[in-house]
């Protein structure tokens, strides 16, 4: 068995070498992700999210999410580039002609020519990349669809998975490798939030099991006597969704000097129970049996009156160059504003070159680890009495977010500039471009809406994205609409009210078709199946 351990490990060093090497290219290659007019290139799409499964699947309509990449397409507006795009299951042809239909003087065949769809026909709960992996023919149609030295791919976020795919189809990945994925965990990210002197809120280390958690909560309460209140995080937890709030005032009677280090760890946990979990089915049980597998941390949980979660986006290139792309203001929701919703670009003006600047440190620290490609930063920010805002850092995302798509969406279609001096965008005609986006519209009402039902409401209602005017909206995520009545938008406008009243205009069209679609059934329901449940059945 040690024999066995040893060579795999041998496989993995030298697979994690070859993934490296192939990543050398990517210095010569990479600015053809930027340009539009005469780059040259193929792209290799893997929207696979290699994540913890058991933590992912707290997303409801997670399935779908590997649409999140879709405005990868619109770089087909440039008529060199050749694209590949991979899902675990076909999508839907009525989102696929959606996204083409956005590219501005590109003939709808000319892009369709240039974009190869492939699947695996396997809906299982198991990483895309695996999946692709386990499928020797699908990844040789992949390998002879590409010009390898032209090839470039890209993803959600880079496992041994990715890398293992990367050096099998001889195609470079634009990602962090995986040995320094431990930078976007909750313990990672709070290294080096310390390394590069940023503040972030006071916590602990991980730790692997509920006693240890428990003496790590109980030495926090004794650094900061007055607090009322710790988060505890799943150390690979995603969105929010890994995270649960522990309130020590019922037990208020311990805090220091009173009671002993024992009674306080012994109450904290007693409290584990009855934590409030962000996610809507977590209980202590699977909680607790999480903590075993991936580590868990605890922190103070920032308290405030007027209290913000922006984020900061940035880049490291190939070579080494640190970039900021964007900053945001997130919108939280669940039981204690934990999970992730949706975002307003561009974050408040009041914080958002300090967020640059903080965004900046971090990214500096990551390239000198090796980092590569996307990075994000989630703070806390809270209004003091004189008018600033404290800033918090919270942790790292160390591959595309929620963020990603609608920025990506933004730049892509209007093919502007981020300026750093403001913290604003720009289209190609000077105009400051705003938006809000979310993941997460979702009614029941919505459910039983198909791909086709949505575009028809877009068209009649007007409600798609204009390119003369650059505004309007784009959506994503079609494939969750009729089962989890769940659908992903960007609201883009020249004004943060337009992209506001852009993005109200849609909520109130789906809530009025959705209403109307409602009462068409009723009315035919009454008219031709008259009995009741109780007279009959299916």
């Amino acid at each position: 068995m040690q024999t066995a351990n040893i060579s795999h490990i041998e496989a993995t060093s030298a697979q994690l070498h070859e993934f490296r090497q192939l990543q050398l290219s990517l210095r010569d290659r990479w600015k053809t992700i930027e340009l539009f007019d005469n780059s040259d290139a193929d792209i290799v799409v893997i929207p696979s999210l290699s994540i913890d499964q058991r933590e992912l699947k707290k997303v409801e309509g997670c399935e779908h999410y590997e649409e999140r990449l879709l405005f990868s397409l619109i770089r087909l507006r440039n008529p060199r580039t050749r694209l590949i795009y991979v899902t675990s299951m076909p999508l839907h042809p009525s989102i696929i002609d959606y996204y083409l239909q956005l590219l501005p003087g590109i003939p709808f065949s000319h892009a369709r020519n240039r974009l190869l769809l492939l699947s695996t026909y396997d809906s299982s709960q198991k990483p895309l990349s695996q999946k692709i992996l386990e499928r020797p023919r699908l990844l040789e149609r992949i390998r002879h669809a590409v010009r390898i030295n032209k090839a470039f791919m890209a993803c959600y976020n880079a496992t041994d998975l990715e890398a293992e795919l990367s050096v099998k189809l001889g195609v470079p990945l634009y990602a962090a490798a995986p040995d320094l994925q431990i930078w976007g965990t909750k313990s990672g990210s709070r290294q080096i939030f310390a390394e590069s002197g940023v503040p972030h809120p006071d916590g602990s280390e991980r730790v692997w099991s509920a006693a240890e958690l428990a003496t790590a909560a109980a030495e926090l309460w004794e650094r900061q006597p007055s607090l009322q209140r710790m988060v505890v995080k799943l150390n690979e937890g995603i969105s929010g969704e890994g995270n649960a709030i522990l309130d020590v005032r019922p037990v208020a009677n311990l805090a220091p000097p009173q009671g002993s280090h024992v009674e306080r760890v012994t109450a904290i946990l007693n409290s584990f129970a009855e934590m409030r979990f962000q996610a809507s089915q977590e209980t202590w049980e699977n909680f607790s049996s999480r903590i075993a597998e991936l580590g868990a941390i605890v922190e103070v949980f920032v308290e405030g009156e007027i209290k913000r979660s922006p984020s900061v986006q940035g880049r490291i290139t190939p070579t080494g160059e640190v970039e900021i792309l964007s900053t945001h203001d997130q919108i939280l929701g669940g039981p204690d504003g934990q999970i992730y919703l949706g975002c307003r670009f561009p974050a408040d003006v009041e914080y958002r070159l300090k967020l640059q600047e903080l965004g900046l440190k971090i990214g500096k620290n990551l390239a000198d680890k090796g980092a590569l490609e996307r990075y994000g930063v989630d703070f806390v920010t809270v209004k003091k009495d004189n008018g600033e805002w404290d800033i918090q850092a919270i942790e790292i995302n160390l591959r595309k977010g929620g963020t990603t798509h609608p920025f990506m969406t933004l730049k892509l279609l209007t093919n502007g500039r981020y300026d750093l001096a403001t913290g604003l965008f720009y289209s190609q005609q000077g105009r400051a471009k705003y938006y809000i986006a979310t993941d997460n519209l979702q009614k029941d009402k919505y459910k039983g809406l198909l791909p086709n039902d949505l575009m028809d409401i877009i068209a009649h209602h007007r409600l798609h994205f204009e390119t003369g005017t650059e505004t309007g909206s784009v959506f994503h995520l079609m494939g969750c609409l009729s089962q989890f009545g769940k659908l992903g938008l960007t609201s883009i406008g020249d004004s943060p009210q337009e992209a506001q009243d852009i993005y109200n205009k849609v909520t109130n069209v789906l809530d009025a078709e959705s209403k109307e679609a409602n009462d068409d059934v009723s009315a035919f329901s009454e008219y031709s199946c008259p009995m009741s449940w109780e007279e009959g059945s299916l």
